[in-house]
């Protein structure tokens, strides 16, 4: 009896503790301190890689991954603007992660487990769901991409491509022939210009290449898909409280698109009588300050930029010029991978 008096006694004291500790505030953490001190979240840039990051007509680095800064951007300072692009090659990216050139990495980068564990990085959230494909010319009069045997295959240094490209061959007993550019940017004009039979890299990319080249209907990816390539947002080891920022910022624009709330509605919504809503936008709850941020993190992350559907289609859906289908990247209630954790 005294054991369980004990022990009851201790659930009690537990009980009114635990309130009181979720409740308290959060410091900010190195990478937040950094970020509010310099007053801008240094982000990943790609050179060129149209649907996820690229200069438009104004001068406006655009797409995807562009808009995924803004957001993280919005729910920790407040302001989508406040931000800074540092452009990065495929090899130089992760380097510059670690560091400390850039607080964030969302640059269509594939979450492998090496580059998860042997590289002093954490991958956040998975903002794209791709795969490997091949850009040919219609010429070619290829339908399967095991007819590219004894081919030669325009491939950027420092991407998953390489290996991916080698393993298929391999496992396909084929011959390639690899021809090996810094970026994106140059190998898009070797394939442009006849050095290769075939330009590989993810699918997605690819399909926005194409519309970059000088006669498009003349080119075609292919349907085959060759690898998986979870394209994820990345930061450095050693910061949960960043990682969590980072993490579930992603995770509130794709709940937004599942509860309806959009760019357009979203002052609208902080009327909503819905719990799971009011959680979201701030209305009630601690979830920003549990990461030591504003109640209307999530709120600001949906004013700049809109939710996960709304960025989606604005650079790569069928609306925009890469035309992509949402696919795997739909919400898991339409069949698509994307899904995200309850805000509670």
């Amino acid at each position: 009896m005294m054991i369980r008096r004990t022990f009851g006694a201790l659930l009690a004291l537990a009980a009114t503790a635990l309130p009181a500790l979720a409740q308290s505030p959060v410091s900010a953490g190195p990478t937040l301190t950094a970020i509010r001190a310099k007053g801008v979240v240094d982000c990943g840039g790609h050179p060129g890689a149209p649907g996820f990051g690229v200069m438009d007509s104004r001068g406006v680095y655009a797409g995807l991954d562009a808009d995924t800064c803004r957001a993280i951007a919005a729910a920790v300072l407040g302001d989508g603007n406040k931000v800074r692009f540092t452009t990065l090659t495929s090899s130089t990216r992760m380097t510059a992660l670690q560091a400390g050139q850039i607080d964030v990495l969302p640059r269509t980068t594939t979450w492998t487990h090496s580059r998860d564990t042997a590289n002093g990085l954490n991958f956040t959230a998975v903002n794209f769901y791709d795969g490997q494909g091949f850009l040919i010319r219609r010429s070619l009069g290829v339908t399967r991409a095991t007819q590219l045997d004894g081919a030669t295959f325009c491939v950027t240094a420092g991407t998953t491509s390489e290996l991916n490209l080698a393993d298929w061959a391999r496992a396909n007993r084929l011959t390639v022939r690899p021809l090996v550019f810094e970026n994106n940017d140059e190998t898009r004009v070797a394939y442009q210009s006849g050095r290769c039979d075939v330009f590989t890299t993810d699918a997605s990319q690819l399909a926005g290449t194409r519309t970059a080249l000088r006669n498009p209907a003349e080119h075609v990816v292919l349907p085959e898909l060759i690898s998986k390539e979870p394209l994820g947002v990345a930061v450095r080891q050693g910061d949960d409280q960043w990682f969590d920022i980072v993490r579930w910022t992603i995770f509130a624009l794709i709940e937004a698109e599942e509860l309806g709330v959009t760019q357009a509605n979203v002052d609208e919504m902080l009327r909503s009588e819905r719990p799971d809503v009011r959680r979201l936008l701030g209305v009630s709850g601690d979830h920003g300050p549990f990461m030591g941020l504003d109640r209307r993190w999530a709120y600001n992350a949906i004013k700049a930029v809109g939710n996960y559907g709304e960025i989606f289609d604005r650079h790569l859906g069928a609306g925009s010029p890469v035309g992509l289908p949402r696919g795997v990247n739909d919400l898991w209630t339409r069949g698509g991978l994307m899904y995200a954790p309850p805000i509670r």
